[in-house]
């Protein structure tokens, strides 16, 4: 049973917002129908939704989401900082890991750690907010990689240098795609020593409202401390934490966008 509220009329305009934003255009007839709405007070919502800039009609006399709600939406994006809104849940990962934890991005074909949470653990990695990382022989480099759009992909991993850093180090192109597609299959990725011998790294993606990809998270130790006893515990940890942040950007599982 859904909570009553005490502003139905607020209530019932975000219905409507909700409504045609899930279905495209919708005629008031539609609306409605959808929404049980009493006729009269569905024009006088959608009046003054209309007056608002929320809505508008097109030449069909169908009402759609119209330009108040991207001014508005632009106001939050804005004012967003995504090292503060991801700290709690990393900061969370961390107690519950042990390890030291990152939030990292790409940015025009580079990838950076932008946020370290340290562990007190005795055994620790060393690394700096604003670090460089490696897209192919770094965790949150292949996951960030990973769920790049094709093109901006291939250009990517036509760029990069196939030099063997480590034994387990990746050294072709046709290596990295394969590792690319076992990544998005998983939904998490893993850097096996690829970069520094004695480091491991699971990483997992976060995505926004569009359900693109903003940043990757990352539980990083020694390969004492991440190994193959524990690596998938860590893994359904971190993409746990990526989930919780990707939800705070607006980001619904296919689950959540269906019930929904």
């Amino acid at each position: 049973m859904l909570e009553s509220t005490k502003v139905p009329a607020l209530t019932r305009a975000i219905d409507i917002l909700d409504t045609i934003a899930r279905l495209g255009p919708c005629s008031a007839a539609t609306l409605i129908d959808e929404l049980g709405i009493p006729k009269s007070t569905a024009y006088l919502l959608l009046g003054e939704l209309r007056r608002q800039r929320f809505l508008s009609l097109d030449s069909q006399d169908n009402y759609c989401l119209w330009t108040r709600l991207v001014e508005l939406a632009g106001h939050a994006v804005s004012r967003m900082d995504l090292r503060e809104m991801a700290r709690p849940s990393l900061t969370q990962l961390m107690d519950e890991s042990g390890m030291l934890c990152h939030l990292g991005i790409i940015d025009h074909g580079s990838a950076y750690y932008i946020l370290k949470i340290e562990s007190p653990a005795t055994i620790s990695v060393r690394s700096h907010e604003g670090k460089s990382l490696s897209l192919s022989r770094s965790g949150i480099g292949k996951c960030l990689l990973a769920w790049q759009p094709y093109r901006v992909q291939e250009a990517i991993i036509g760029s990069l240098d196939w030099e063997r850093v480590t034994p387990t180090t990746i050294t072709s192109a046709q290596q990295m795609r394969d590792e690319l597609t076992r990544i998005r299959a998983r939904g998490w990725s893993f850097d096996n020593g690829e970069d520094y011998p004695d480091v491991r790294c699971v990483a997992a993606p976060v995505f926004n409202a569009s359900n693109d990809l903003t940043a990757a998270i990352s539980v990083v130790g020694t390969r004492l401390q991440i190994n193959e006893d524990n690596r998938d515990y860590l893994a359904g940890k971190a993409i746990s934490c990526a989930k919780d942040i990707s939800r705070l950007l607006g980001w619904k599982s296919p689950f959540e966008q269906h019930v929904s």
